[in-house]
This record gives C-alpha cells, sequence and structure tokens, in this order.
C-alpha cells in the first residue's frame, strides 16, 4: 500500500526544520534560543524516524526511537534550564559571550 503523503514532503519539512534550528544556535547568543534551535533539530530527527518508519516491515522501530529522542530532550531541557538559572544567578546575564570566569 501506497502512504498517502510521499516521503520526501515529510524530509523536505525535516531539512527545514534542522537548518532553521542549526541558524538559531549560530546566529543567537541567548541560551533560551540556543535551547530552542537545539529542540528543533531534535524534532527534525524525529520526522525522519517517524518518516522513515513507514518502511519498516514491523513498523515499530522508528516510532520507539522518536520516543526515546523525546524523553532525551524533555531530560536536556530540564538539566540545561536549571544550569541556566543557576549561571544567571550568577553571572546576572544569559549572553553567552558574557557567561566566562576565564576571561578576567
Amino acid at each position: 500500500m501506497q502512504p498517502i503523503v510521499p516521503i520526501h514532503y515529510f524530509l523536505i519539512v525535516a531539512a527545514v526544520l534542522f537548518s532553521i534550528g542549526l541558524a538559531v544556535i549560530i546566529t543567537k547568543r541567548n541560551t533560551i534560543a540556543v535551547l530552542i534551535g537545539i529542540e528543533l533539530i531534535l524534532n527534525a530527527v524525529n520526522l525522519n524516524l517517524v518518516a522513515f518508519s513507514q518502511y519498516d516491515p514491523v513498523r515499530l522501530a522508528g516510532q520507539m526511537f522518536a520516543l526515546f529522542v523525546i524523553v532525551v530532550a524533555a531530560a536536556e531541557s530540564a538539566v540545561a534550564l536549571a544550569i541556566i538559572l543557576k549561571v544567571y544567578r550568577h553571572f546576572q546575564t544569559t549572553d553567552l559571550d558574557k557567561i566566562s570566569s576565564m576571561k578576567k
């Protein structure tokens, strides 16, 4: 049975998501914006995993990997936000260029 939506549509959307996430990580200096870029990249990976799982005979491996990536992304976000809060309390900024005690 042919899928209703061709796989290249999913791959194009995932590539756009990945590119936007990478551009955010490269251009932004705010730590929250960088975390959002990382989440966009992880969502692009999830979209690819689910799209390619259409061609898996069991049709479960891609969804299981995507679920694992979602769990890891949630844990990464929680830990990263806790670190950002501690850094903000110490340096009073979230600008990545200004956060360094080695510069002094």
